[in-house]
């Protein structure tokens, strides 16, 4: 099982941008992408029926015919996505779209474009944990793209090391 991200990204450029700044992951993290809702779900799918975890979706707030705000609201009503970490990576929310995303879909984070890419890799880092944290995922075979402060002691609580 591998632990998968989400970039739902409907401009290239920024994408592979994301990509390119995540690719330090690509090696532990399933990373896909997607340009539209439809996508996403089709690649959510793809996730669950490899059994992998989606543990992070980072989502534009601005995506053809919906919003990302839309699409992280519907997503927290997923049962497989219920300890999925909820990103929203944007420079064009407004306050209004923030709130929702924050009491309706359960935003774990905010990041503003352009983004740094130490922070951004930061940001993944604790996140994954937060998620491997939350949904009681053993996180001994994800160390490496772990915060392993806040990871290890699990693994020492079950006696792994």
């Amino acid at each position: 099982m591998k632990l998968a991200l989400l970039i739902l990204e409907d401009e290239r450029p920024v994408r592979e941008a994301l990509r390119r700044d995540l690719s330090t992951f690509a090696r532990h993290v399933r990373i896909e992408e997607a340009e539209d809702v439809p996508t996403a779900l089709e690649v959510i799918e793809e996730i669950d029926a490899a059994g992998d975890r989606l543990a992070l979706v980072m989502a534009d707030h601005r995506l053809p015919g919906t919003t990302g705000v839309d699409f992280l609201i519907g997503l927290a009503a997923d049962a497989r996505a219920v300890a999925t970490r909820k990103v929203l990576v944007t420079g064009q929310a407004d306050q209004d779209d923030t709130i929702r995303a924050i009491n309706e879909a359960g935003l774990d984070r905010y990041v503003a474009k352009p983004w740094q890419a130490d922070a951004l890799r930061n940001l993944v880092r604790d996140q994954l944990t937060e998620f491997v944290l939350a949904a009681g995922v053993d996180p001994l075979p994800h160390l490496a793209v772990l915060d392993t402060e806040r990871a290890l002691p699990i693994v020492g609580e079950r006696g792994d090391l």
